[in-house]
């Protein structure tokens, strides 16, 4: 079996999985350099580093790999550790890296106005594909998006039926007026997307909240919900909205482990249904393609 077909096929299907490979030998082993195994998010396997239990270990290693997507380098030396006495008997040492294999990072943006357009683009330079969605068809609409993966003109309720966003999806949120951008937040809670992000005032943000919890959704559904959506960078212009939006995506997608400096009311308020909607304004305000 082809691993780098099967590499593909991965990516292809969305899924997740990881790739050890022997970059470093001495003495004795019952493979080669470079031997190279696939390890599937479902556990299955393709290729071989030796077998035995040096690659039951590199199996388990394979998992964390996937979990956090970080590589590491797993080192075994096979003359002095007697559990290698059942498969890699061969008295020598080597060391293994394992990579992950990611689907390509995915980001739907609700809306096709100037916030939509600025973030397409800078999204298309910073390895995320596009899917744009918006109801009206001047907007949404190949010249505008051209290398966008799919263009959807269409209502938002018949376009969620068409769209099946997975763990390495991404949702922006950034409609012409506030009920469009509830319907797409009430829709987006609901899936298993790894980022949700809405634009708009923390007025708006709690109001929403607040008029969806009151409809019956799950408070516990917001607590991953970025808005305001972006980094607090004090973007104005679409353009530098779309920026501040991209770092935090970046950020989500790389697992950043410090401290950032978000305007995400739902990041920092924990009692959610007791908030004032008239408590806090945000940082960026509504542009004014919200109002086309």
């Amino acid at each position: 079996m082809d691993i780098y077909e099967e590499i593909v096929k991965l990516r292809q299907q969305g899924r997740r999985g990881a790739v050890a490979t022997i970059v470093n030998v001495r003495g004795s082993i019952p493979a080669f350099k470079t031997a190279k195994m696939l390890i599937r998010e479902d556990g299955s396997i393709s290729g071989t580093i030796g077998g035995g239990c040096v690659e039951a270990e590199v199996w388990q290693a394979a998992r964390q790999v996937m979990e956090t997507e970080k590589p590491r380098t797993l080192s075994f030396n096979l003359n002095q550790n007697p559990k290698y006495d059942t498969g890699l008997v061969c008295g020598g040492t080597l060391d293994i890296f394992i990579e992950p294999i990611l689907p390509p990072a995915l980001l739907y943006v609700f809306g096709a106005g100037h916030v939509a357009l600025s973030l397409y683009r800078v999204a298309q330079g910073s390895g995320f594909e596009v899917v744009i969605v918006d109801d009206r068809e001047s907007y949404a609409s190949r010249e505008r998006f051209p290398e966008a993966r799919e263009v959807i003109a269409d209502d938002f309720e018949h376009a969620f039926a068409r769209l099946t966003p997975s763990e390495s999806s991404y949702i922006v949120i950034v409609t012409r007026g506030h009920r469009d951008d509830m319907r797409c937040l009430r829709w987006a809670v609901g899936t298993k997307a790894r980022y949700i992000g809405m634009i708009g005032s923390k007025r708006k943000t709690i109001a929403i909240f607040k008029e969806l919890v009151a409809e019956g959704v799950a408070a516990k559904l917001f607590e991953g919900v970025h808005a305001p959506v972006g980094l607090d960078i004090g973007a104005v212009t679409p353009e530098e909205i779309a920026i501040a939006i991209m770092a935090e995506l970046i950020a989500v997608r790389r697992r950043c482990e410090r401290t950032l400096p978000h305007m995400s009311w739902f990041l920092t308020h924990k009692s959610l249904v007791d908030a004032d909607p008239s408590s806090e304004t945000a940082t960026v305000e509504e542009p004014e393609d919200k109002k086309v």
